[in-house]
């Protein structure tokens, strides 16, 4: 990317000098007398006289011809699952930067080309103009030589990466392919190393190696065949967006613009334009390119009987639940961040079922990915039978259940461009195991979905006495209840700093006020109040005056118990 940038600032700055030395050829407006048009260019259309007699034909012929020398925007749907959050703000941005570099690179480019080469040598250089356009640069011969080669240097790096985008982009269609069970599940088993579909990733660059070697690396029919599938994906995905405003109604994070209501009914004015003008495209491209058309069709039955019979073996052997993510189970003794490739400080967030994840979705909306991670941790509880415990094997430790749950953990980081880190561990007490796991991964929080069974009061009870079981050095934690309306509640375990209320900073202050007066000229600050009262405090439960104490601090307790019943969104202590 920063390379690429180099050059197009080089070449357009370049380009720009030689302009204003030479001075500037400007290519003529389109008009009928003005549009030429070569015999590839027209394909089924030179046979007609639509392209000289109907000068808007012309102009969507060169659109057409033109508009993948333009893209990138495909790839956007390829990475989409990649991207990191926030993810439709990078999305647009990413959005824009393809669309800047394709207007000054691509389209610049073209229009530097005919400015600058002269007409005579200018189709010599139909297949590179951008090394064309190097050559017919002011400056000397050898610096031109050497930006030509640079050009060669930065074109195979990008060769490169849109072979890589090419591969993930394949391996994202066919893993969808697989879930949807037309191709068999044999195809999404992860590797033992490194968890990636490799049997999936294998096949696609085997195909990319025989594609190239049945078309004998001709770029005419790579490109032409490319822009066929490319520019029909296109238009088949704008009419699906449009049929969806209307099946699927109701907010969304991003529209086009240009939306218009008649009474009830929703005109997606912008979305139908975009539709429109690339279904427009699609059809001249289906009669200008011979070799598109062609190959594009005859590729697009061999998949589609191939996928066909693939589908039918598929359903009579596989299970049902095709649909979910594979997952390697790697064993460990104990759970450290090293394992899990986190870093201290992470977010520990029990999942327990894939219809209640509120209380993740609810950590991923607030956590930084960049500066704390997040490790979603279910609990196989052991059965006990008598004065023994049955250990649990590898297909029960992680079961359909799990795989389930995973699934939806994974769909809901994915959506909103967060990593999580899964893990599954046995357990036979619930809190001992979630603080023990949060103490071995060094957690800084950990995040539940509140009960509808027990009260939060209990839990942490619960929580405080397993706190309390912990080995040295026991941790400081903050456990954070989910409701599924969207509300939380904090519970602080280990010595932390107290959550005081209004009412109750306003005592010390006043304290501190009438102790300032008595003790001056000596200083006093208002933690020194502090650390005096609970030393008399602890010194009165020592002697004779302890009963005394504990029957205030009773009475105490029962003239606030309607002040201390948390309420949602509450922290306490």
């Amino acid at each position: 990317m920063y390379v690429t940038t180099v050059l197009v600032v080089l070449l357009v700055a370049w380009s720009i000098y030689t302009i204003s030395v030479r001075g500037v050829h400007l290519p003529p407006w389109p008009r009928l007398s003005s549009l030429v048009y070569s015999d590839d260019a027209l394909g089924w259309l030179k046979n007609t006289s639509l392209p000289y007699t109907i000068g808007f034909i012309g102009i969507m012929i060169g659109l057409g011809h033109s508009v993948l020398a333009m893209s990138g925007e495909e790839t956007m749907a390829q990475v989409y699952r990649e991207i990191e959050h926030p993810k439709l703000k990078n999305l647009e941005k990413a959005g824009f930067l393809i669309f800047a570099y394709s207007l000054i690179f691509t389209a610049g480019v073209a229009f530097f080309a005919v400015m600058i080469i002269p007409d005579s040598v200018r189709t010599g250089f139909q297949d590179n103009p951008i090394g064309g356009l190097a050559m017919y640069l002011v400056g000397p011969v050898p610096l031109r030589i050497a930006f030509r080669g640079f050009i060669a240097v930065v074109g195979t790096l990008m060769l490169a990466g849109a072979v890589n985008t090419s591969i993930v982009g394949s391996n994202g269609v066919l893993n969808r392919v697989s879930e949807d069970g037309i191709l068999p599940q044999w195809f999404r088993h992860p590797h033992r190393r490194f968890g990636t579909s490799h049997r999936i990733l294998n096949l696609v660059v085997g195909l990319q190696i025989l594609t190239i070697l049945l078309s004998r690396g001709d770029i005419f029919v790579l490109g032409e065949a490319y822009a066929f599938g490319v520019m029909w994906s296109f238009a088949m995905k704008g009419l699906a967006v449009v049929v969806l405003r209307y099946k699927q109604r109701g907010e969304r994070e991003f529209r086009v613009p240009f939306n218009f209501k008649i009474k009830n009914v929703e005109i997606p004015l912008g979305l139908g334009f975009i539709t429109l003008t690339l279904v427009a495209l699609c059809l001249i491209n289906l009669f200008t390119k011979q070799v598109a058309t062609i190959s594009g069709v005859t590729f697009t039955i061999i998949f589609f009987a191939i996928f066909s019979i693939t589908e039918r073996t598929t359903r009579k052997r596989s299970t049902e639940h095709a649909e979910l993510d594979q997952f390697n189970l790697e064993a460990s003794d104990d759970l450290t961040p090293e394992k899990l490739g986190v870093r201290p400080g992470n977010v520990l967030v029990m999942v327990r079922n894939y219809n209640t994840l509120h209380n993740l979705n609810a950590v991923l909306n607030r956590v930084d990915p960049h500066k704390q991670d997040v490790v979603a941790l279910h609990l196989r509880f052991l059965q006990r039978s008598g004065g023994g415990e049955y250990e649990l094997t590898h297909d029960q430790l992680f079961s359909l259940e799990e795989q389930k749950l995973f699934t939806r953990a994974l769909e809901i980081a994915e959506k909103k461009g967060k990593t999580i880190h899964l893990a599954v561990a046995a357990a036979t007490d619930r809190w001992d195991a979630i603080l023990r796991a949060a103490q071995s991964l060094q957690s800084s929080a950990v995040a539940l979905g509140a009960s509808n069974k027990t009260p939060v009061v209990e839990d942490a009870r619960l929580a405080g006495l397993a706190w309390e079981r912990l080995p040295d050095p026991k941790p400081q934690l903050a456990v954070q209840f989910y409701f599924p309306s969207g509300q939380d509640q904090i519970v602080y375990l280990g010595p932390h700093a107290p959550h005081l209320t209004p009412k109750e900073i306003e005592l010390l202050h006043g304290i501190w006020l009438e102790l300032s007066n008595e003790v001056a000229p000596d200083e006093i600050h208002h933690h020194d109040i502090v650390h005096f009262a609970l030393e008399e405090l602890q010194r009165d439960m020592r002697n004779s005056k302890r009963r005394e104490v504990i029957g205030n601090l009773r009475q105490h307790l029962y003239k606030i118990r309607n002040r201390r019943v948390p309420a949602l969104g509450a922290r306490r202590e």
